[in-house]
């Protein structure tokens, strides 16, 4: 008996964002890049379908606009504030179930390294934030 759930999923992997995250001083090493990775689960109608139409499918280009808007809107002080009005201009959008956000920095130390944050949400957690009002980014 097969009890996995079918769902399909949208990835977006090495979106490099122009933004400016956190405060440096004259000996911190400052990122070159910050780095986008964004999974979104939506129903399998909107994958699967029976005919070559866009009116079948969810367009997610709207959606990456929206994040390059955010990205660029001001200097952020915290990825962790970039992530979460990500993840409510995700929950704007009806088909997005579930969401997986990565987001890096690099270099960290000596021109090496990066760090990222990743933050999950399920079902229930992206209908939260449809009730929540947007954070101001």
């Amino acid at each position: 008996m097969n009890t996995m759930t079918k769902h399909a999923s949208i990835e977006l992997h090495d979106l490099r964002l122009a933004t400016k995250i956190g405060t440096y001083g004259p000996a911190h090493v400052i990122p070159r890049e910050h780095v986008l990775d964004l999974t979104l689960i939506l129903a399998p109608g909107l994958v699967q379908i029976a005919a070559d139409n866009m009116a079948l499918v969810f367009d997610y280009d709207p959606l990456i606009e929206d994040i390059e808007r955010i990205a660029a809107a001001h200097h952020f002080e915290t990825q962790e504030y970039l992530i979460s009005c990500i993840a409510q201009a995700c929950a704007t959008y009806a088909e997005v179930a579930d969401l997986e956000i990565y987001l890096r920095k690099g270099p960290v130390r000596s021109g090496s390294g990066t760090l990222g944050l990743r933050l999950t949400l399920s079902a229930a957690d992206v209908a939260a934030l449809r009730t929540r009002s947007a954070p101001s980014a």
